[in-house]
């Protein structure tokens, strides 16, 4: 399956330099990373979200989970959940669901991104299939995507040796 027309549309368009990766058939962040030897952190993973009744795009490390608690406090809103299938499934006609790519300006969707995926160079993700992966410099999403930063994610809690 080729990389989603829409986003390569975008990234040939703003000139960006971009990799795609095929894989083995793949769902989780953790297992794509894997399979294609990268740290799960740089898997920008997406999580969509309901935040006071809009559905909005998260984007956080692979290797952690959404915080609602910190995504209601970071956004300031009064209730925040994680959106179900049926409710975002219809903005997405062209992905498979779960291996949308974070770039939910594509999509009409206000996009949030943890500040923990500025600390890599790279940022992989889905794109738009669960067989292929882009590569993509962070600062270059960015510039494109124009997320909004917001801690999405708890710290991750070092234990004492």
């Amino acid at each position: 399956m080729p990389i989603l027309k829409k986003l390569k549309e975008a990234l040939d368009e703003a000139k960006v330099s971009y990799e795609v990766y095929n894989h083995a058939l793949a769902y989780t962040a953790q297992e794509i990373a894997a399979r294609q030897h990268f740290s799960g952190k740089e898997m920008a993973k997406v999580v969509m979200l309901e935040v006071d009744g809009a559905l909005v795009m998260g984007v956080i490390p692979g290797s952690r989970k959404v915080s609602l608690d910190l995504v209601r406090a970071s956004l300031g809103a009064n209730k925040a959940r994680l959106a179900t299938e049926d409710e975002f499934i219809s903005r997405f006609p062209d992905c498979e669901i779960g291996a949308m790519p974070p770039f939910g300006n594509l999509f009409g969707l206000k996009v949030y991104v943890d500040p923990a995926l500025e600390q890599d160079e790279y940022i992989y993700f889905n794109a738009g299939n669960h067989t292929q992966t882009v590569r993509l410099k962070y600062v270059d999403f960015a510039r494109l995507v124009k997320p909004q930063l917001a801690r999405l994610v708890a710290e991750k809690i070092r234990k004492a040796a």
